[in-house]
């Protein structure tokens, strides 16, 4: 498909803005989000991964059985399992899911995280593990023979997985980073690569820096590239602004209650080079290009996918195509209210971003 749209498989209700009431795992709750995506136009919903959550490929393999279409990315940190248990794993998953599983592979950008299950390496060995594992990941999904892996990290010999994925002649690899050594890996290896959302300029800059990269690691295309957003959707301008004053709110009331497992961990000064990139755009302001609001990032430090895009449906389309026309063909969008927002975002914007990439495509395929 020339975009397409990724969103995420929550295993609760909480988010920013909702404190958690229940367990980390209301099966209900997961399934209805699963769902809400699948029939809103939706392409692939994200099992994210912390160190104290439910297993994400357990709770994929679940919502496998309770959707229809819709792909299942899996994020997985390499340091919980050898890549070829990892491999025949993730090769059963795509089977159980019919040929819908995919893998978001996570270096790990907190110490304290990565500590918190026996992972001591430096940040740039991380790197190296982790490039490591997506080219085991790779030849036990698609080698009939018999072969060995001797690398800095992981050894072993004459390994062949009898069961490969459905789908041929893999799953996609997906990967995010922006340090000079995630740049290195992922354009060398991944299929996708992943990026927050920053300033147009910032993205352009690290578009660049990625192509360059593949090119240095001899690929002819880069990785296909994703990006995250916030969306915060009103249906006048002034309501959509009036709607991300109140959820800053909401942050903070939030923040004044009992932290999260996951806020626990979380370094007041961030490690990785994405959250730095991220409170850099805060320090240049708030509002950016068309709509790219810097609030939420700034109250939560940096700390991952926070940065909004704010206004009515044709405002954050218009948006999102900013980014498509830098190159960026998969939109990753999580909004504050999880399900609410996933519906809304799915029948009032997907549709105006894919009918105008599709008129694009035409017009392109006129021109040719």
């Amino acid at each position: 498909m020339p975009v397409e749209f990724l969103g995420i498989a929550g295993t609760n209700p909480a988010s920013e803005v909702e404190p958690r009431t229940g367990g980390a795992l209301d099966l209900e709750y997961t399934a209805k989000l699963a769902r809400a995506h699948e029939d809103n136009g939706w392409d692939r919903i994200l099992f994210a991964y912390h160190s104290g959550s439910p297993d994400p490929s357990q709770v994929a393999a679940y919502v496998a059985g309770k959707t229809e279409h819709i792909n299942l990315v899996v994020a997985h940190r390499p340091n919980v399992a050898y890549p070829t248990l990892t491999a025949k794993t993730f090769a059963t998953l795509d089977h159980l899911s019919g040929g819908r599983f995919e893998v978001h592979v996570i270096t790990g950008g907190s110490t304290a995280d990565q500590a918190a299950e026996g992972d001591f390496l430096s940040k740039d060995d991380r790197y190296g593990r982790t490039q490591e594992f997506i080219q085991i990941l790779k030849q036990a999904w698609t080698s009939d023979e018999r072969f060995d892996f001797a690398g800095k990290h992981y050894q072993f010999e004459q390994f062949v997985a009898d069961i490969k994925p459905l789908q041929q002649p893999r799953p996609r690899i997906s990967f995010g980073g922006s340090s000079a050594a995630a740049y290195a890996v992922g354009a060398a290896e991944a299929d996708i690569f992943a990026l927050w959302g920053e300033p147009l300029a910032g993205t352009r800059e690290q578009l660049a820096t990625i192509e360059a990269e593949a090119a240095r690691a001899g690929r002819v295309d880069r990785p296909t590239i994703q990006i995250a957003f916030r969306p915060i959707i009103g249906a006048t301008e002034e309501l959509a602004w009036e709607k991300a004053e109140r959820i800053l709110g909401r942050i903070k009331d939030v923040q004044a209650g009992t932290p999260s497992p996951r806020a626990r961990l979380r370094s007041k000064t961030p490690e990785n080079a994405g959250s730095q990139r991220l409170l850099k755009a805060v320090a240049e302001g708030e509002r950016h290009d068309r709509a790219l609001w810097t609030g939420p990032t700034g109250l939560t430090g940096g700390g991952g996918n926070s940065t909004a895009l704010v206004g009515t449906p044709e405002t954050i389309a218009a948006a999102l195509l900013d980014y498509y026309d830098l190159g960026i063909r998969i939109f990753s969008a999580r909004g504050y209210d999880i399900y609410d927002d996933a519906i809304d975002f799915g029948r009032y914007v997907i549709p105006l971003v894919r009918s105008e990439v599709a008129h694009r495509e035409s017009r392109k395929d006129l021109a040719s």
